[in-house]
């Protein structure tokens, strides 16, 4: 056992050497962070007057835009107004520079707010910080330096101030916009500014966040809308006692709402854990290329919220190095609505839109110019994560996927450690969820339900999962969540492998979206996995030919020719059927073209015994492999091996292949290869 999992932990550090040769690009880079020491707590809504007023001068613009709310908000309004004209300020900036303690309040007015003195871009000093530049092009800068050119990269910039309310005072989040206009990485960063409160108002168009909150303990995000950003709405990273609550977000390049490297005080726990860091509830994330993006997204209980109409619904990962937290932990997501998942915005890279400035690509007409690749048509993506809870979520209309599961090698997060190569994808419960019924009761299925690569250990799912790949899953043990049982698989089936493999060869920037991969919009026999079964087919249907061939000139028994014959015409149609399997994505198709050509060995075999012993039971074996796969794959996991028969059959094929082109050679030409050099030439 200790050398298959030396063995397995040598291929997975190969497959991360590979995967990260082809996807170059990180998520999301920024300073080196600290989660917080835990201490803080969410802040509640403080309902007095507020301390600072923020508004605009025209008051016929404020008037129209106020003119149907409802009576009482529109006197408060108009009072407000009055009073900001005497002692507010124009800018948001400007009135959270003016915070000089805890506990203060900002009321943003109805209007627009382009924060014209913060837009220009940095001179001076500020023009030549010190400090690395990322691969988006922006400089990765210190706190100090943050608050030094707070303007190089914020909109508007709140560092340090604690306990800060900024609400809006219109009926609804349009009311009160704050546009970078793509001049910005962010509209609002909030950065050590524990106890912030945002409500009621929109923030858009950057070149990366709308509303960013970092190494924050203790931060609320109500009734905001985000939208139009190249990359994330929300992004709150190493942060704690957080809550995002009725939310909104969408046009965004990766992910609507991003709760990264959120506070990992669960590692180490199994399911049982005593609080979360980040509670997501009431928000819809739709028209993304990401619904929610997690990387390190460690303790996050997400729950009632809408996903839908994105390329993805959700994902958690551990791809993505220099994020703290790796790998991805004890995410909890629970009633929830995740549908319609069905976006392919790759057009947008492929006819050119997304190589325009930002400004120009058309975010508010719904272009999305998709930094990830990913699998559109799919709910939820868990990338090597650990002790996530799916449960009680309602998941239809993928045309891929409902949930997919898979591993990620810990090289790509910057862990060389061979013993750590497979610590990823390991007990997530998936139960209760209800797949391919929208709420009305329509019918709505989805492609699959479940997608797995076959790697990790104690995962689970519940027993009505519907259509999967494999055909059969392991099922959640009532009680007891950490005796849930299943396989412990330390590599992925080796097709699905070498699929993710090529598919995250994707790259944004060079607009490079890999031939072969599905995801992409491969299909039928241009898809990878088709083009290896067809391959396969081919070199084994040639040797199938080969061997009935020379059953018929040899001098076998007849019961011997006949199980040739009919090992035969079972292997050719398993390998026609593997190739369609393939090209189709059927589970099941693939198992039952296993059990063909596995009775094709096991007859050829058999037939090849009494003149071949040794090659004859060789055959046998590799029938019986081939059998054993099919079974893992279509009747019952197999739990107790390292690595799935898949590994053991391909290897076995393989050498099993070259014996057979030595067996079929030639009698003349296999006699004058084994001749001893200087022999005479018989005549």
């Amino acid at each position: 056992m200790g050398l298959l999992r030396k063995l397995a932990s040598i291929v997975a550090l190969a497959s991360g050497l590979l995967v990260a040769g082809g996807g170059a690009a990180l998520a999301h880079e920024e300073r080196p962070v600290s989660f917080p020491d835990g201490t803080g707590s969410v802040p509640v809504l403080r309902q007095g007057e507020p301390d600072l007023l923020v508004c605009k001068t025209d008051k016929a613009d404020f008037e129209r835009r106020i003119a149907n709310f409802p009576a009482d908000l529109k006197t408060r309004n108009l009072d407000l107004f009055a009073k900001c004209q005497e002692n507010g300020v124009r800018h948001l900036q400007e009135a959270v520079d003016r915070v000089n303690r805890p506990g203060m309040t900002i009321a943003i007015l109805p209007g627009l707010y382009r924060e014209e003195p913060s837009r220009p871009a940095p001179t001076g000093a500020c023009a030549r910080l010190p400090a690395r530049w990322s691969d988006w092009g922006y400089q990765i800068l210190s706190y100090e330096q943050q608050v030094q050119c707070p303007h190089n990269q914020n909109l508007v910039a709140i560092l340090g101030k604690q306990d800060l309310q900024i609400e809006g005072t219109g009926a609804g989040p349009l009311d009160v916009v704050i546009d970078a206009e793509y001049r910005k990485l962010n509209a609002v960063r909030a950065d050590r500014a524990d106890g912030v409160y945002f409500r009621n108002l929109t923030a858009q168009r950057t070149t990366f966040n709308s509303l960013y909150v970092l190494e924050t303990d203790g931060f609320v995000i109500d009734r905001v809308l985000t939208r139009w950003n190249d990359e994330y709405g929300f992004l709150t990273f190493a942060s704690d006692h957080g809550l995002y609550t009725d939310c909104e977000s969408y046009g965004n390049g990766d992910g609507g709402l991003y709760p990264g490297s959120a506070s990992n005080l669960n590692e180490g726990r199994g399911h049982d854990v005593p609080r979360y860091a980040i509670e997501i509830r009431r928000c819809k994330s739709h028209d993304n290329a990401l619904g929610y993006s997690g990387t390190a997204g460690d303790s996050l209980w997400v729950h009632d919220n809408e996903f839908y109409d994105n390329m993805v619904g959700a994902t958690m990962d551990s791809l993505w190095p220099s994020h703290p937290g790796l790998p991805q932990n004890h995410a909890k997501f629970e009633n929830n609505k995740i549908y319609d998942n069905n976006r392919d915005y790759y057009r947008h890279t492929r006819d050119g839109t997304c190589a325009k400035p930002p400004a120009e690509r058309g975010y508010e007409r719904g272009v999305v110019c998709s930094q990830v690749g990913v699998p559109p048509g799919t709910g939820v993506i868990v990338a090597g994560g650990n002790y996530n809870v799916f449960k009680n979520n309602q998941v239809w209309g993928h045309e891929r996927a409902g949930f997919q599961l898979f591993g990620v090698p810990a090289f790509i997060r910057g862990e060389n450690d061979l013993a750590k190569q497979a610590d990823t994808s390991d007990f997530n419960r998936y139960e209760g969820n209800v797949f391919g019924v929208s709420p009305t009761g329509e019918r709505r299925p989805n492609g699959l339900d479940v997608w797995w690569d076959g790697q990790g250990t104690g995962n689970c799912w519940q027993g009505d999962a519907g259509a999967s790949s494999p055909t059969v899953l392991p099922v959640c043990a009532a009680a007891a969540p950490e005796l849930t049982g299943g396989t412990r698989r330390l590599l992925a089936e080796p097709v699905k492998l070498v699929k993710l493999y090529l598919c995250a060869d994707f790259s944004a920037a060079e607009a490079r979206l890999p031939a072969g991969c599905d995801w992409f919009g491969a299909s039928g026999l241009g898809k990878v996995e088709a083009q290896l079964a067809l391959g396969g087919s081919v070199v084994l249907g040639l040797l199938a030919g080969l061997f009935w061939w020379r059953s018929r000139q040899a001098a076998i028994t007849r019961r011997g020719y006949r199980l040739v014959v009919a090992g035969t015409v079972a292997g050719g149609l398993g390998l026609v059927l593997d190739v369609v399997a393939a090209a189709l994505g059927s589970s099941a198709q693939a198992g039952a073209a296993l059990l063909l050509m596995g009775a094709w060995w096991l007859c050829l075999g058999s037939a090849l015994r009494a003149g071949r012993p040794v090659f004859g039971w060789f055959t046998i074996v590799v029938g019986v492999l081939a059998c054993a796969d099919a079974f893992d794959r279509l009747v019952y996991l197999i739990p107790v091996i390292p690595l799935g028969p898949g590994w053991v059959r391909g290897l076995v094929t393989g050498f099993w292949v070259l014996c057979a082109v030595v067996v079929l050679a030639p009698r003349r030409a296999r006699a004058a290869a084994e001749r001893p050099a200087g022999a005479e030439v018989p005549t």
